[in-house]
Order: C-alpha cells, then structure tokens, then sequence
C-alpha cells in the first residue's frame, strides 16, 4: 500500500506541477504576444516598409532627393531675394535722413546695387 501511495502522490504532484508549467508557460506567452504586437506598432510607426521600398526602388530615392535639393535652393534664393531687398530697402530710407558720414556711405552703396542691377538683370 505505501508504494500506491506514494505512486498516486507522484502522480498527483506531478499533475499539479503541470498546470503549474502550463500556467507559466501561458503567461509567458501572452507576455510575448503583447511585446510582439507593441513591436509591430512601433515598426509602424517608423515606416519601415517604405524605407525598404525606398531601397528597393534607388531611381525613386534618387528622384526624391532630386526634388527635395531643388526645393531647398529655390526656397534659398527667395529667402535670400527677400533679405537682400529688406537690407537695400533699410539702406535707402537710412540714406534719406541725410546721416554726416554713414549717409554718404550708404548712398553709395545704394546706388551701387541700384546700378548692378540695371547691368545685369535676372
């Protein structure tokens, strides 16, 4: 009878230290299921699958940046039109108050700029 005993002990011991595994194991799982899925949120987010697409397709990725390097120096040039024109601008109004020596010194500058511009326009 005591070898009964402790068969049906090992068994029943075995039994729940199997749903103890189980157990674990589920909770390790769905542990892992919510990191993978948190994952491919984030790789969403980043947009991974267009960069890939960007290497996978270099003509695109050369016209991309093509169109972006055009954009940026027009977007200079007027930015630098505008500051230039607002400098001249401030410099004529200045050479108008008739200032002792920076007067002088500005409206030459002005006419200056105001001559090259009548050379040469864009």
């Amino acid at each position: 009878m005591d070898k009964r005993n402790d068969t049906d002990l090992k068994t029943k011991g075995s039994g729940a230290g199997l749903k103890q595994q189980a157990e674990l194991l589920r909770r390790t799982l769905d542990a892992l299921a919510g990191r993978i899925d948190r994952l491919a949120t984030e790789l969403e987010k980043a947009e991974l699958r267009e960069y890939v697409n960007l290497m996978q397709k270099p003509w695109s990725l050369i016209w991309r940046n093509f169109v972006s390097g055009l954009t940026r120096g027009i977007g200079i040039a007027l930015g630098f039109t505008f500051f230039a024109a607002t400098i001249v601008y401030l410099l004529q109004l200045l050479g108008a108050l008739n200032l002792p020596v920076v007067g002088d010194y500005i409206a030459d500058i002005v006419r200056i700029v105001q001559r090259q511009l009548e050379i040469n326009p864009y």
